[in-house]
């Protein structure tokens, strides 16, 4: 049985910016650790309010999948 982790790592994406610090697990946006949006079809579903830098990071998401942000 795969442990967690390989299971994350086989799923998850990482951009070519931020790479260290942005991540996409299935459809989940992540910034550092944080769950920040959701894609839902050709939508980007931002979860909240966030700090200058996780707003780069989610504007940067859907700029590079070309999903329009709710």
């Amino acid at each position: 049985m795969l442990a967690l982790t390989d299971v994350k790592k086989r799923h998850m994406k990482k951009f070519k910016r931020y790479k260290n610090h942005l991540s996409l697990v299935g459809n989940n946006v992540f910034s550092y650790t944080t769950h920040v949006a959701t894609i839902e079809g050709d939508t980007l579903r931002i979860l909240g309010y966030w700090s200058k830098t996780t707003t780069k990071h989610v504007n940067y998401v859907a700029s590079e999948l070309g999903l329009k942000k709710v």
